[in-house]
Parts: structure tokens; C-alpha cells; sequence
């Protein structure tokens, strides 16, 4: 496979050694002088800045199936309609497109832009995706959690390039790395202090300077298994964005832009809801708006990500001024395109001439022919794994909802899994977040409706957990239910996915861990027992504690089984065939008050 052309502007930043269109637009009202905007004709006392964004692209290189490929678009009547999106053929029109008439255009990344991905991307350790953004021309991104999904090690590598340690060489060249900056100033090595990378960055034009800080969400080791994060420290978002702020005022930029792996939650699903309405931030909740509040007033914008919503707010800053607050959903569905006035006498962006809007990658532009080179370049390495078919469906089976049939399905194949390995085992619990697409009914290829690939599979389940079972006591088994939606989960609950046997109800009218009626928890019919010894099943992230779940990391006797994915595919081929493929779970093992 020849490697695709180098590019002149090469900016990688080696990481320290210790890491070995229809859309509302959201705009801040305020009248500027007549100049403001005629930075095109002359050089004027103000030029505008395109900043053109996005995050969350887990390596989806290929369009999004299913609901992972389609957005929601409110209509004027307040109606709505879903649009097909995402696919870096047509990311990489609309983002050329959208530059075009923009001399002065810089283009970031809210992290999260490799791990969890597709066969395609995922199979290779995620360099066809590096491989594709600098094509896209990035110039900057944050980490996110998932760029630490192998470690810091291999981090550095998808900056700096080389083969991979133990995979080496795809291809007869060597991988070359990021053409762009990974930044992670509130990532530090937990001997030296010191980040692992670059903490921030500057972008120049002419006389224009834009500064570039990026920071991933403090709460990182508690979502990313413990090898990836071993080592390493997660400081505070808002007090590591202000103190490299002063950094930057110090080398006499102004201009900033926070890049964080954080976000909110909007009160619509819909990308193009006016989250200023009825007044500036009143339509986002969630950790992002803490962090917007508390971080310098010197930060002129911030770029988010992690929760995979689309929303672009106001925020107050800490001097009650509104700051724009961006993100742009997730799997390369959106992006946004946000206007930065810049002040040549100030050196500063003029807020009261921000304005910023979501804009759709939809699918009816004409393809990028050097994605579409690259993607099949990459399928061709990829295809004689990922067209192996492993099983048959019916019908679609959804990843939607709060529980969901394609996280039921998973739990019971764990369960399968777990029984194979010890017939005592009771039960299997999923976490929602490890579900990360449905199964299509309809072909991708030339498989045939119905019939699920490996790559399909890949797809649904990429990150390599071991399906390992523990004992716990019933009264533990209880307390991690309750954990669901309590401690560092009550906020934003995560509602593990359970195998068949396992009913209870969840009351949404409660609060806390009250949520979770405990009256209601039957195992097989039966109430669990508080003394008794219960075998359950989860992936080696579960059985850590993670995602919030300090019981799941206390059970005994542990048994490590095979990988999850294997387990899927072993369940689906034991279950199902041509002419009786699997039927989707039916999702009603938790009852929902409401």
C-alpha cells in the first residue's frame, strides 16, 4: 500500500520522554464598528477567524449505520425530521467547502477522535483515522479518554509515528504520525508532574495569533481500563485551562480557545435547538456548564466534547460576560463553524462578535476521492477479517434507549459465556457506554440483509474485554444496582445492561439510589437473597470498578474468560442461522417509572 503524500506543514509536538445547511445559529448581539467586517477588502483594526470543529469521531471512518449515522433536525412547524450524516469522504467536502472564501481558517478537535472504533480503523490500532485527519488538515486536538483506551505509550506513538510494538508494519512505510498536535495540559506523569504532552498551542496567521489549550475530563482513570492510564495524573479542567491561560498572556496572546473533553447534556436531542433560549445556557445541563463558569474570562471560546450531544450555548464566564460553548455530536455527523473576531489592536477576540452554528455532514456532496482512496486501501488490509459472517438477525437491534436490545444481547451472551465456563454463574451485567453501535438488519456489502459480519460485530464491541465472573453477595449485588444511579452516577445515570432473569424497576420519580426499588429486583422470579452467593459476569472494565461501580471491583473467585467480542460472536453463531436468525431482545427486563 504506497503512503499517502506527505504534507509541507508538518507541526508534530514530540511528547516528553516520560510517555516512552440549515441550522440556528447562536450568536452574541452586540454592535461592532463599521470596520468590523471588512477584513476581506483591507486589513482592517479587526479579521475574522473561521474556527471550524468537531470531536468524538471514534475512528468512523466509513458513514455511520443505523442511528449512529443520522441526526435529528428540528423544523420550523416543531416538528422533526432525521437526516443521514457522518462518513469522512463527505466530512472532508463539507469542512473544504465551508473553507473556501476563509483565508484566515483554523480547524480543532474536542478529542475522543480514535479509540472505540470500527474494524476499519480499530483493527490497525487507529492509523487509517490518524491517517485521514491529517488529510482533513486538523492543526489541533485535546485528548479524550479513549485516546488512552492503550496507554500513554501508544499515544505517543499515534503522534510521533513507527510501527506498532507488537503488530509492526501494515504496509511496506512506516506509520508517520499526527500531523497535528495531541494537547493534554491537565494530563501529567505522576513521577515528573510535568504534562505528557504539549499543554497547549498557538496558531499563526500574518499577525494573528490564537492560542490553544487542551485538557480531557479529570475523571478519565474512572472510564479507561487502569493499564491505559497508569502512571498518570488527571488534574482539574478549569483550574489547568486557567493557569495555562496566564502562560499565554504572558507570551502575549490574548486569543484563546479551551478545547476539553467535557460536556453537557441539552434540554433537545435535536443538533439545531436554540440552547439560548429562554436565557444564555438555560438549555444545557451537566458537567460542562461548572467548567464553562469557572474557567478565566481570558478563554474566549470553548470547544467540548465526550457526551456525544450537538448544542452550541452561551455560557456567563466569571465576570457574567456570555462565552460560546460548542459541541458537535459524535462519529463525524456535525461540525461546527464558528466565527472568532479578532481585535489587532487588542490582540483579542471580540466577544460581542462571536457567533457559531452546527452544520450537518450529510451525504449528498460529492465523495473526497482521497478518502475514498484511503478507505479502500485500508479495506482491502481489513476485508478478509471483517466479512466473516458470525450470525443472523432478523430485524435491526437497537442500541437506543435505556435499556437497549443490542445491550441485552450482550449481556446474554456474557451469560452464555460465563456458563460455559461455570455452570453457577447467575447472571451477567453490561455497561451502556462498552455498547457502542446497534446491528443493522440491512447489507453493508455483499453479505446479504440480515446477516452480521465480524466487522459488524468489531463495531458494536471494540475494546477487548475479558468477560470475567465474580462472586458477590446478593446485598452487593443490590448495592451495585443502586449504584446505577447514586455516588459519582447520580447526576447521569448509567443503567447497566442485564441478562434475561435479571427484572427490577426503576422509578425516575425517586431520587438518588432510591431510584432503584429494591423491593423489585427478582432474579429468575425469585428475590435476591442478601446472603446468598450470586456468580455474575462482566467485562475486565466492570470488574475493575469502573464506570462508577466500586462494588463490581470488590467480587471474589475471579474467573477470566475469553473477549468479549468472541463471546458475542460465539453466542450469535450458536444462536442463530439463515433460516432462524435471532429475533432482538424485546428490552423490557427493567421497568421505567417516569
Amino acid at each position: 500500500m504506497p503512503a499517502a503524500p506527505r504534507r509541507t506543514r508538518r507541526r508534530t509536538h514530540a511528547l516528553l520522554a516520560s510517555a516512552a445547511t440549515l441550522a440556528t445559529a447562536a450568536a452574541l448581539t452586540a454592535a461592532l464598528p463599521a470596520d468590523a467586517h471588512e477584513s476581506h477588502h483591507r486589513p482592517g483594526r479587526y479579521q475574522d477567524v473561521q474556527l471550524l470543529s468537531f470531536n468524538d469521531l471514534h475512528g468512523n471512518l466509513e458513514p455511520p449505520s443505523g442511528s449512529s449515522g443520522r441526526v435529528t433536525e428540528l423544523q420550523p412547524d416543531g416538528t422533526t425530521k432525521t437526516i443521514d450524516a457522518g462518513g469522512v469522504e463527505y466530512l472532508a467536502t463539507h469542512l473544504r467547502q465551508a473553507r473556501k472564501g476563509h483565508p484566515y481558517s483554523v480547524t480543532a478537535a474536542g478529542g475522543d477522535l480514535v479509540g472505540a472504533s470500527p474494524l476499519l480503523s480499530g483493527l490497525f490500532h487507529d492509523e487509517p483515522t490518524v491517517e485521514a485527519l491529517n488529510k482533513l488538515d486538523l492543526d489541533v486536538t485535546s485528548v479524550g479518554n479513549h485516546e488512552f483506551d492503550e496507554g500513554a505509550r501508544e499515544l505517543a506513538r499515534l503522534q510521533n509515528g513507527g510501527c506498532h510494538p507488537t503488530d509492526g508494519c501494515y504496509t511496506d512505510t512506516e506509520f508517520q504520525g499526527a500531523d497535528f498536535p495531541y494537547l493534554a495540559a491537565n494530563v501529567q506523569d505522576e513521577k515528573t508532574g510535568k504534562p505528557i504532552l504539549k499543554p497547549y498551542w498557538v496558531w499563526k496567521k500574518k499577525d494573528v495569533r490564537i492560542g490553544f489549550i487542551g485538557v480531557t475530563l479529570e475523571g478519565t482513570p474512572g472510564i479507561v481500563s487502569a493499564d491505559g492510564v497508569k502512571g498518570l495524573t488527571f488534574k482539574d479542567e478549569a483550574e489547568t485551562i486557567n493557569k495555562y491561560a496566564k502562560v499565554l498572556q504572558r507570551q502575549g496572546v490574548q486569543s484563546i480557545v479551551a478545547l476539553i473533553h467535557e460536556g453537557g447534556y441539552p434540554a433537545s436531542g435535536s443538533y439545531n435547538y436554540d440552547c439560548d433560549s429562554p436565557g444564555a445556557g438555560d438549555g444545557i445541563s451537566g458537567p460542562i456548564v461548572d467548567i464553562a463558569k469557572n474557567v478565566t474570562p481570558a478563554v474566549d471560546a470553548l470547544v467540548t466534547g465526550h457526551t456525544h450531544q450537538a448544542y452550541v450555548c452561551t455560557i456567563p464566564d466569571p465576570s457574567g460576560r456570555p462565552r460560546m460553548v460548542t459541541s458537535a455530536s459524535s462519529f463525524g455527523r456535525l461540525y461546527t463553524d464558528t466565527t472568532l473576531t479578532y481585535d489587532r489592536r487588542t490582540g483579542d477576540i471580540a466577544r460581542t462578535a462571536v457567533k457559531s452554528a452546527n452544520h450537518v455532514v450529510t451525504r449528498d456532496v460529492p465523495k473526497a476521492a482521497d478518502m475514498t482512496d484511503l478507505i479502500s486501501r485500508w479495506n482491502a488490509l481489513a476485508a478478509p477479517i471483517g466479512n466473516r459472517p458470525i450470525g443472523y438477525i432478523s430485524a435491526d437491534i437497537n442500541n437506543t434507549g435505556t435499556e437497549s436490545p443490542m445491550g441485552d444481547l450482550i449481556a446474554d451472551a456474557q451469560l452464555a459465556h460465563g456458563r460455559g465456563l461455570d455452570p453457577k454463574t447467575s447472571l451477567a451485567l453490561m455497561n451502556p457506554g462498552g455498547v457502542r453501535a446497534g446491528l443493522t438488519y440491512a447489507a453493508k456489502g455483499a453479505e446479504g440483509d440480515g446477516v452480521v459480519t465480524y466487522a459488524e460485530g468489531f463495531t458494536v464491541q471494540p475494546f477487548s474485554n475479558t468477560v470475567n465472573l465474580q462472586d458477590f453477595t446478593g446485598a452487593q449485588l443490590v448495592q451495585v444496582l443502586k449504584e446505577q444511579v447514586s455516588g459519582v452516577n447520580a447526576a447521569a445515570p448509567k443503567i447497566l445492561q442485564p441478562s434475561a432473569g435479571l427484572t427490577y424497576t426503576l422509578d425516575l420519580t425517586k431520587s438518588g439510589a432510591d431510584r432503584v426499588v429494591t423491593d423489585s429486583i427478582r432474579l429468575n422470579g425469585a428475590p435476591v437473597d442478601p446472603a446468598a452467593t450470586y456468580r455474575v459476569a462482566t467485562n475486565s472494565f466492570l470488574a475493575g470498578g469502573g464506570d462508577g461501580f466500586p462494588t463490581l471491583g470488590q467480587g471474589t473467585n475471579d474467573l477470566v474468560g475469553s473477549d468479549d467480542l468472541s463471546a458475542l460472536e460465539k453466542y450469535l453463531t450458536a444462536n442463530s442461522s439463515a433460516a432462524n436468525p435471532i429475533t432482538p431482545p424485546k428490552a423490557d427486563r427493567i421497568t421505567v417509572v417516569s
